[in-house]
């Protein structure tokens, strides 16, 4: 059985109803449902869905069990059976499936700070629900459990949702003191294991602000007007890589896949988003990407080794080439 997000919130509020003891009119329904879809900010409802959403309860495979009763000219809408709940039912064998593959996913994130409900969770759905873990592990995501900033992603998500500013110590990787400044959290990012937050810096010029979570030493919420940033995250975050964006504007960077293997890994997983082959050569491929050029391309362009060669734009394969032969240097 497959429903809806709008249609389950609407069944979900007649269920809490349903189940209490007391008089509920198709009025006090309807408000409940609504009430209910107006926190998750969907549209209301009228007469006709509510009695098309009772008859579905009744018919589909849950066989709610709803009696009318009238008191007057009244109806009244309650459960036969007090102890029913449309929570209560047996899962099918789909819905065990998609639970046992999510407890798998869950349980790679134990351990983490921000993530101390799993613990919680896991238990009680391997218990209540009749699921069982597998005898190992089969799923791994790259975490680093030692990570400085790991106590740090909770509050500042929480501050996110919240819209709060927060008073932080931080210590750039540059400055040898740590100093203070006001930050207006806004995203959180994991790149190359490292967390960084995005949000804005009003003692700074740049709207968007980074910083990295292993370099924050203490954070702690304020009392001052939250800076909104009226910002799509994915698209602020298309035109470089990593978490480095400068004023430069994008520029069309071409490439040469010099091996083989190289050239099939690169074809099957892109460096960019923007990545569109050009034409084959011998062993490979040439390819162009249009990004901002910044130290996390360089570092990713420098990983393949002799295996791809920068051809344009000259300040860039020029500042490659600098880079390789001071490399080279160290072991010749």
């Amino acid at each position: 059985m497959s429903i809806n997000k709008k249609a389950l919130t609407r069944y979900m509020a007649y269920d809490r109803c349903l189940r209490n003891p007391g008089n509920h009119t198709w009025k006090d329904l309807i408000k409940k449902a609504n009430e209910a879809l107006e926190e998750d900010g969907l549209n209301g409802i009228g007469k006709t869905q509510f009695y098309a959403d009772i008859q579905y309860m009744e018919q589909c495979e849950w066989r709610a069990p709803i009696e009318k009763h009238k008191d007057g000219r009244t109806v009244y809408f309650r459960y036969a059976d007090r102890n029913y709940s449309i929570n209560n039912q047996p899962l099918n064998e789909s819905e065990v499936s998609q639970l046992k593959s999510a407890i798998t996913v869950l349980t790679r994130f134990k351990g983490m700070p921000q993530f101390e409900w799993v613990n919680e969770v896991i238990p009680a759905l391997e218990t209540k629900l009749g699921l069982i873990k597998t005898e190992k592990e089969i799923i791994a995501f790259e975490n680093n459990l030692d990570y400085e900033g790991l106590k740090f992603i909770s509050p500042i998500f929480n501050s996110v949702i919240q819209k709060k500013a927060m008073k932080m110590l931080y210590q750039d990787f540059k400055s040898a003191i740590t100093y203070e400044l006001e930050f207006h959290p806004h995203y959180l990012k994991q790149f190359n294991n490292r967390w960084y937050a995005f949000g804005h810096n009003p003692a700074r010029n740049a709207i968007v602000w980074t910083v990295a979570l292993d370099r924050v030493k203490s954070i702690e919420n304020i009392n001052v007007e939250y800076f909104n940033l009226n910002i799509d995250w994915d698209e602020y975050f298309a035109d470089f890589v990593g978490v480095t964006k400068s004023e430069n504007s994008t520029v069309e960077i071409k490439l040469r896949i010099l091996d083989a293997e190289q050239a099939a890994y690169i074809k099957t997983n892109p460096l960019h988003e923007s990545q569109k082959p050009i034409r084959q050569v011998e062993n490979g491929f040439e390819t162009t990407l249009n990004l901002i050029p910044n130290f996390e391309l360089e570092k990713l362009i420098l990983s393949f080794g002799e295996r791809i060669q920068v051809l344009s734009p000259e300040s860039f394969r020029t500042r490659i080439a600098d880079r390789s032969i001071k490399l080279a240097k160290l072991y010749l």
